[in-house]
């Protein structure tokens, strides 16, 4: 118990560098993965085919190895000195695009075709029935499982320790060096995960029902 009591201040102090991981991430994903998720559904083919091999290129490889490629690969082959907590926050928004674009694309085509087709018969262009009509209720059906990637994210962010990011686990790796006493200083960064991931996902759960749509799932 010394050794939690002394290092809990040191590793919690990490939950700051956590969040920010998790949120840039989840931003991300989200700026990326819904102009792809409408690209599958209405764009062009050639469109549909490149959206198809980002997803399954970044769904197939490991959060480490990604990583390690954008850190000591593609960025110092490109000459930048990028900080380790923006690639580790890049790598994540990345590869959670890749599963947004399948929950958002789920959540446009459980709309059905019927939704399109009469917002064009009263004159709306393409773009206009997207935007107005069916990406405002395909977000709100999609909250649900979006709102997994939450805690997905959350237990990835810690793989970012291989790169330097000093989130929570790579405080507690540095404290388990300096007292020798691994058990209850990773219990202490358990239970640190497991109140973080309590938080966000009763967050998300209270926003689902504030805007849950009569008819789509179960607001329960």
């Amino acid at each position: 118990m010394q050794a939690v009591i002394e290092s809990f201040p040191y590793i919690i102090s990490g939950m700051g560098v956590t969040f920010g991981l998790v949120g840039l991430a989840l931003a991300l994903g989200l700026v990326v993965g819904i102009p792809m998720a409408v690209g599958q559904v209405y764009g062009e083919k050639w469109a549909k085919k490149f959206i198809a091999f980002y997803v399954w290129i970044f769904r197939g490889l490991p959060n480490l190895v990604l990583l390690f490629l954008f850190y000591f690969g593609i960025f110092p082959l490109m000459g930048l000195n990028v900080p380790a907590f923006f690639i580790g926050a890049l790598v994540l928004g990345l590869r959670s695009a890749a599963y947004q674009t399948e929950i958002f694309r789920g959540a446009i085509l459980s709309l059905g075709e019927g939704q399109m087709l009469a917002a064009r018969s009263l004159g709306m262009s393409k773009n206009q029935a997207i935007f107005n009509i069916i990406l405002p209720q395909a977000l709100r059906i999609a909250l649900p499982g979006w709102s997994n990637e939450y805690p997905i994210l959350l237990t990835d962010s810690s793989v970012c320790y291989a790169i330097g990011v000093m989130e929570i686990m790579t405080r507690g790796n540095q404290m388990v060096t300096r007292t020798y006493q691994p058990m209850p200083i990773y219990f202490a960064c358990a239970l640190i995960f497991i109140l973080m991931n309590y938080g966000g996902l009763s967050l998300f759960h209270a926003v689902e029902k504030r805007v849950h749509i009569p008819g789509f799932g179960s607001s329960d």
